[in-house]
């Protein structure tokens, strides 16, 4: 299926007996932990594009190469050096990171709206554009060893990629103490929120998969759903850690209150070690992106999907242009110094004008305007 010499994403498929294909797209970049580019949702897209109307497909499986990592996030030193020379120059010289953001929002709604099964063995570190993958799948199978977040705090981006519509999906006590600490989910709390729908032995993954293709496939994508259902639920069960965002007790939200959602979370501190990690990202995290999180949980209740896309679009478009995302990549994984100039150096100076215009669209037509129709 893939004339390029490129194998950032290995295309295979695997056919039993009766004739019925497993499609399976191997996310392949070990070195960058399966970070994904624009090459590989290019290799994506068509592939599953495929799929979706071939007869004999019955299922697709999306895994990650390696042991350490489904998929750990975006290519964001290419964001980055891209973003940085638009920057230098005032104006866009490089249009890589409004073409990455469009495609891979694009690729994670074709996922989300697959009219055949999708199941992605979220082992290692899922996060950001890597959860964006995941989180689209009819079957969000994770490991005992999986770690899943929305970081996006630390680099002054936002929870994108989808990450709207699985937060809006959670109790909304959870879903903003996540989105404001970026901290690392465990396999109990990923079943807990919804974020997975499975879990299996880390240790056994590659038997799974093979077991897989031995099944009854149909050429009933909903009767397949349930064998998968049925199948995956008779699997031997992993001992899961304990919850962790238990500790985090559920409240109403003020959505119109940054600063009281912010105290609130910081009169967490000491609860547990966990908890203190997520504190410490949030008080070095972005303040932008901390009133862009409660901006979107605010919005995306009454959204549909592709609405939910457009909308984070919008708001990843001007994270392009504005300097925060830029600053906090440097600081956190080119220099390395941990030290970013935030436009706004704290949530009591952050202006909601300024928040609430990430939101407004920066174009006559919205690029994502035909999603859903």
């Amino acid at each position: 299926m893939n004339d390029t010499k490129d194998d950032s994403v290995l295309i295979q498929e695997h056919t039993n007996s009766a004739g019925f294909v497993i499609g399976q797209a191997i996310l392949n970049v070990e070195a960058t932990l399966n970070s994904l580019s624009l090459d590989m949702i290019r290799l994506l897209t068509p592939a599953l594009k495929e799929w979706s109307v071939r007869e004999d497909v019955a299922a697709v499986v999306i895994t990650g190469a390696g042991d350490r990592a489904f998929c750990a996030g975006g290519d964001i030193q290419a964001l980055y050096q891209a973003i940085s020379a638009n920057h230098a120059q005032g104006e866009v010289v490089a249009d890589y990171p409004f073409v990455f953001f469009e495609e891979e929002y694009r690729l994670d709604y074709l996922i989300h709206t697959f009219p055949k099964p999708v199941i992605a063995l979220g082992h290692g570190i899922v996060m950001g554009g890597g959860l964006g993958i995941f989180g689209a799948s009819t079957f969000r199978v994770v490991t005992e060893k999986s770690r899943l977040a929305v970081p996006e705090i630390t680099i002054g981006l936002f929870p994108d990629a989808g990450a709207s519509w699985t937060l809006r999906n959670m109790l909304p006590h959870h879903a903003l103490f996540l989105g404001l600490t970026g901290s690392h989910v465990n396999a109990q709390d990923a079943l807990v929120t919804g974020m997975a729908t499975h879990v299996v032995t880390h240790d056994q993954r590659d038997s799974w998969l093979r077991d897989l293709l031995a099944l009854p496939w149909t050429a009933d994508p909903t009767l397949n759903t349930e064998l998968l259902s049925k199948w995956i639920d008779a699997q031997p069960r992993p001992d899961l850690p304990e919850s962790e965002l238990s500790r985090v007790l559920k409240r109403e939200i003020d959505y119109n209150d940054l600063g009281a959602e912010v105290a609130a979370i910081y009169a967490l501190e000491g609860t547990s070690k966990w908890i203190d990690r997520g504190i410490a990202n949030l008080r070095n995290g972005c303040p932008t992106t901390a009133g862009i999180v409660l901006e979107q949980l605010r919005r995306v209740p009454t959204m549909s999907l592709a609405e939910c896309f457009r909308m984070e679009l919008t708001v990843a478009t001007h994270c392009a242009h504005n300097l925060d995302f830029a600053e906090g990549v440097r600081a956190l994984l080119i220099d390395k110094d941990n030290a970013p100039n935030w436009q706004f150096a704290d949530i009591e100076t952050l202006p909601a004008a300024h928040v609430h215009s990430h939101f407004e669209p920066p174009w006559t037509q919205h690029p994502l305007a035909d999603l859903g129709e």
